[in-house]
């Protein structure tokens, strides 16, 4: 259960419970029911009632999500839920603010607004569903989708290179950065969770495969069979080990990350990186999120978890400032300030 200003059910409450009666219009195999599932266990997790609970959307397939779940939700318009959802928690600073969004609602037309909610650092919770395509509008290349992919915008071969969320939300200031697949639920769960803890924008982005128009997108990271050497999933304190017997890791050689394995030519325990997820400069946050197959594995779980001053806090100090040291009170006050004229 997270502690903060918001109110807590009397009753604890399940997963079960935030779980709306709509019928969920997803193509079978999406990855986006995953998501849904760790949602809703991560909402019954913090112990908010369902009430004081926002759960805001742009356009996508991703942006039918407030339809699923049961507590309040707004689906919006392309681009602009980071607007709305700033809005809400700004006017209503009691409420716990979730912003579901895919790669092309927030980091195309929804771009500018993507940013600015991370640099005000407004309490906002946003799950990012990143399966590199345009689903909803039937498979356009979007800005996230790898340089060459043939789509049906792109016949020869996308030429544009693509955002990294990780580094595109670092750059901005973020103050919270998670990346995990759709097919580790537990992992999933436990970084929304820690995001609806954070105070601050946070954002976790899910590797969501897309079964119609990008199916098996993610396919080199996520597989089964080899996501273990494949995957760095890191854990705040702890070496950054990955493998099947968590013999390889990190190390710094200069100003590279390079991986290397315990026990040959010469690696220690000692000499792979811990992984400090708090550490204010943000450079070491920016290179693992930058790493990439096949040199590098891809990193996974909370990337960058600092605190700072959010700006719905600022601004409710501000406003209760100018107030306390105002002579207008009310509507009346500020009607009858200034100069008055009478009408005979």
């Amino acid at each position: 259960m997270i502690e903060g200003r918001i109110a807590h059910s009397d009753i604890p409450l399940t997963k079960d419970e935030f779980v709306s009666g709509s019928m969920v219009k997803w193509c079978p195999g999406c990855g986006d029911y995953s998501i849904l599932n760790c949602l809703t266990q991560a909402m019954a997790r913090t112990g908010y009632r369902k009430e004081d609970i926002l759960l805001v959307s742009g356009i996508g397939c991703s942006s039918r999500i407030p339809y699923y779940v049961n507590t309040y939700g707004f689906h919006s318009i392309h681009g602009r839920a980071a607007a709305i959802a700033s809005g809400a928690k700004s006017a209503n600073p009691d409420l716990s603010v979730w912003m579901a969004t895919g790669d092309g609602d927030c980091a195309a037309i929804g771009g500018n607004h993507f940013i600015h909610i991370l640099r005000r650092n407004v309490d906002v919770n946003i799950i990012l569903f990143n399966n590199h395509i345009y689903g909803l509008t039937k498979g356009q290349y979007s800005p996230t989708t790898p340089m060459g992919t043939v789509t049906k915008t792109s016949p020869f071969g996308t030429i544009e290179q693509p955002f990294n969320p990780a580094e595109l939300a670092l750059g901005a200031g973020a103050t919270f950065f998670a990346r995990v697949p759709d097919n580790n639920p537990k992992l999933m769960t436990d970084c929304m969770e820690a995001a609806a803890a954070h105070d601050g924008t946070s954002v976790v982005e899910v590797l969501q495969n897309c079964m119609i128009f990008a199916n098996k997108a993610h396919y080199e990271i996520t597989a089964r069979e080899t996501r273990d050497d494949r995957q760095l999933i890191l854990e705040d304190g702890q070496p950054m080990l990955f493998g099947k017997d968590k013999q390889k890791g990190l190390r710094l050689n200069g100003l590279q990350l390079e991986v290397v394995e315990i026990g040959k030519d010469g690696v220690r325990p000692e000499d792979i990186l811990i992984h400090d997820a708090g550490h204010e400069d943000p450079i070491m946050h920016m290179m693992l999120s930058r790493m990439a197959l096949p040199d590098l594995p891809v990193a996974m779980g909370i990337i960058r978890s600092v605190k700072q001053d959010t700006y719905d806090d600022l601004l409710e100090a501000q406003i209760n400032e100018q107030k306390s040291v105002s002579k207008i009170r009310c509507m009346d006050d500020l009607l009858n300030s200034g100069d008055v004229f009478y009408i005979s």
